[in-house]
């Protein structure tokens, strides 16, 4: 398996290693083979191959687990103790709607009950034997440094406090905005989306998109597509109505959607270059599940957040967010998550145009200032090599 390093495009890739972990983990002898051969200085490893910090250690070679999930979600699972030892006094789901006693400093991130209820099937072992929290504890307590997708500016907190729980040094390599995007292979898709992006008004449009492998329900996309036709705003959607060929569930949109929005919307089922959309000027907002780079995306182009979780890290990122003014959350029932027609129009019609919304706006513009800084970013890339260098 040899994924795109995009959160977005690795979580496909980690329901089917669900069933692989176990041949994955059959490669630890010819890693170290491969390792001896090589002899590098360090080595760089995501918390599947979780036995590669030891193997490096057996061969004298430094070692970094490098986490693309935000230093939050990682704080928030704790010490590698709890994750690997069982040591969690968090039992029920509702244990994980406050922050843990080990943060030491105010904060509203936790997970929702809903979020929590949908998150956490990763505790289960799986065919390996060794779930994803265990792997990722491993991981952490085994590795000389740990790299993580953030900056001081934004994460102060929460890197100090990763400093302090896994006892060795945490090092931020930037939020790694991506580049501006180049001529398109294709330019007639694009140049189909940009004519019609070109006659709507400058940020009027929501773009609505929940990353490659998040599928709503039926329920959901019914509710969502409603509310989106109700908010009365130009919106241009990408929608997955399947999680791929094999998947057996389809949705589908409600009867005469696409016909009453016809002229105000654009629903579009294929790939979409999203940096390209979310770049036009019409854009001014973005519904998102709250993946991390469809977030740095977002506020690296000043596009306020509105904001739609499903799973994973998802649940904290938009509590991050929500804290800081960054993103606004969709109402839901805590106990099921279920949302409504009214409260999607609502939250939309908030962010995008009224006054008690435009803190989103502003906020999302001052962001910019640090997430798109392409400059600033990449200094904490050449920090990590200085580190690198100093520590072979």
């Amino acid at each position: 398996m040899f994924p795109w390093l995009a959160f977005g495009h690795m979580m496909p890739w980690l329901e089917l290693a669900k069933y692989l972990k176990k041949s994955l983990d059959l490669l630890q002898q010819p890693v170290t083979q491969l390792l001896g051969s090589l002899r590098p200085d360090w080595i760089f490893y995501d918390f599947a191959q979780y036995w590669t910090g030891p193997i490096a250690a057996q061969l004298g070679i430094k070692s970094s687990f490098f986490s693309i999930c935000i230093p939050a979600f990682l704080g928030f699972l704790g010490p590698p103790s709890v994750l690997i030892d069982g040591g969690d006094y968090r039992k029920k789901p509702e244990d994980f709607t406050v922050a843990p006693n080990w943060v030491d400093f105010p904060t509203t991130v936790a997970y929702t009950y809903y979020d929590i209820k949908n998150t956490f099937d990763c505790v289960e072992d799986d065919a390996s034997g060794v779930n994803d929290l265990i792997r990722i504890g491993l991981s952490a307590r085994n590795c000389d440094v740990v790299t993580v997708r953030s900056c001081s500016e934004f994460d102060s907190d929460w890197l100090r406090l990763l400093d302090n729980i896994y006892e060795k040094p945490v090092l931020p390599v930037g939020q790694l905005p991506p580049p501006p995007p180049a001529a398109e292979a294709d330019p007639t898709a694009w140049g189909s989306i940009k004519e019609w992006l070109d006659e709507q008004g400058s940020g009027s449009v929501v773009y609505v998109a929940f990353g490659s492998e998040a599928k709503p329900s039926q329920d959901q996309l019914t509710e969502l597509a409603l509310g989106i036709e109700n908010s009365g705003l130009p919106f241009f959607w990408v929608l997955r109505t399947r999680r791929g060929e094999s998947d057996p569930d389809e949705i589908e949109l409600p009867p005469g959607f696409e016909e009453r929005t016809r002229g105000r919307g654009i629903v579009c089922t294929s790939w979409a270059p999203q940096l390209r959309i979310l770049g036009h000027d019409s854009v001014g907002g973005f519904l998102t599940h709250s993946g991390w780079s469809s977030v740095v995306e977002a506020l690296s182009l000043r596009r306020a957040l509105i904001l739609l979780t499903f799973y994973s890290d998802q649940g904290i990122n938009a509590r991050v967010l929500e804290e800081r003014e960054l993103g606004y959350c969709i109402p839901r029932d805590e106990s099921d998550g279920s949302f409504t027609r009214d409260s999607v129009a609502e939250s939309l019609r908030v962010v995008m145009v009224s006054e008690e919304g435009k803190i989103y706006r502003d906020r999302a513009k001052e962001m910019s200032g640090l997430f798109g800084d392409r400059g600033r970013q990449s200094r904490y890339v050449d920090n990590l090599l200085a580190h690198l260098l100093n520590n072979e």
